[in-house]
């Protein structure tokens, strides 16, 4: 029987939930369902069973999208995250000009999407934009940015790296939790910053560190479809293109809806599959420093 307190809990999670169950774990199974069929939208679906998953595997363009996928997750991830707990420990302590550098530090990720890769389509500009203008002024070869594929999965990753507002505050909001009496002890014991940031810091992040990373994969290998389609079309030859951008392409391009739905389901399994292997790594780091 549950109390007062939590009838009421339940009843102010209520929209939350219904939400999530319309928003996200209904198309969820629509998905799941639609990947089994052969759809265009025009017709009505024809049950094909496990068809478009053979088609995955000898499909090389997929697999293309899925190692740029990985790539992107596993080099942009953790350098938001880095990038991300150092500037909540730069910005913690409220001193002069600090409230600014966290108004501008969160404020990219307030931008729309399109426009936020507008901007960026204009920086990276090889002939006028200002980050090719300031290269050649420096005589450093200004082209590579979006002209070769190193250089285009490079643009995606920077790209990601402002726009790490949320988890700087979530970062921040755990900073600014821990008690003060510990580094006012660590202070007395006359002990190095890093020894606080080792041994103090990081353990008792540890548990907002691996949620965000886990959130940090998904959030990784969705964002890359507005930068792959408005900046780079997924070229140089197909080094942008991504699982997103591949699942937009045959649902909504080529009206192979059955397709899209499978190649959906695949992206969610390697999330879970990414997820996984962190929890396992972070798993391990704590017990090697506990």
């Amino acid at each position: 029987m549950l109390s007062f307190s939590q009838r009421g809990a339940w009843w102010l999670a209520s929209p939350l939930i219904a939400a999530s169950v319309l928003m996200v774990l209904g198309p969820a199974l629509v998905t799941l369902l639609v990947a089994f069929t052969e759809y265009d939208a025009l017709s009505a679906p024809v049950f094909t069973g496990l068809e478009n998953f053979h088609t995955l595997r000898a499909d090389p363009l997929f697999w293309t999208a899925l190692s740029n996928s990985t790539l992107i997750a596993a080099i942009g991830g953790p350098l938001r995250l880095v990038l991300a707990l150092a500037l909540a420990l730069l910005l913690v302590h409220d001193r002069r000009g600090v409230r600014t550098a966290r108004a501008v530090t969160y404020m990219p990720s307030v931008v729309p999407d399109v426009a936020y890769a507008l901007l960026w389509l204009w920086i990276l500009n090889p002939v006028f934009g200002p980050l090719g203008l300031g290269l050649r002024a420096l005589g450093l070869p200004s082209d590579e940015w979006l002209l070769s594929p190193t250089g285009a999965r490079l643009s995606i990753v920077l790209l990601g790296l402002f726009q790490i507002g949320e988890v700087y505050v979530v970062l921040l909001a755990a900073r600014r939790e821990l008690p003060a009496e510990l580094y006012e002890l660590c202070e007395m014991e006359g002990v190095s910053p890093w020894w606080v940031f080792r041994k103090v810091t990081l353990p008792m992040l540890l548990p907002t560190l691996v949620f965000l990373a886990a959130r940090d994969v998904a959030w990784s290998l969705q964002f890359s479809f507005v930068p792959a389609l408005v900046i780079t079309k997924g070229g140089p030859n197909f080094a942008t293109l991504f699982l997103p951008l591949y699942v937009y392409q045959n649902g909504f391009e080529y009206l192979r809806f059955g397709y899209a739905a499978a190649i959906s389901v695949a992206m969610f399994v390697l999330t879970g599959a990414m997820v996984w292997v962190q929890w396992l790594v972070l798993r391990r780091w704590q017990r090697q420093n506990t």
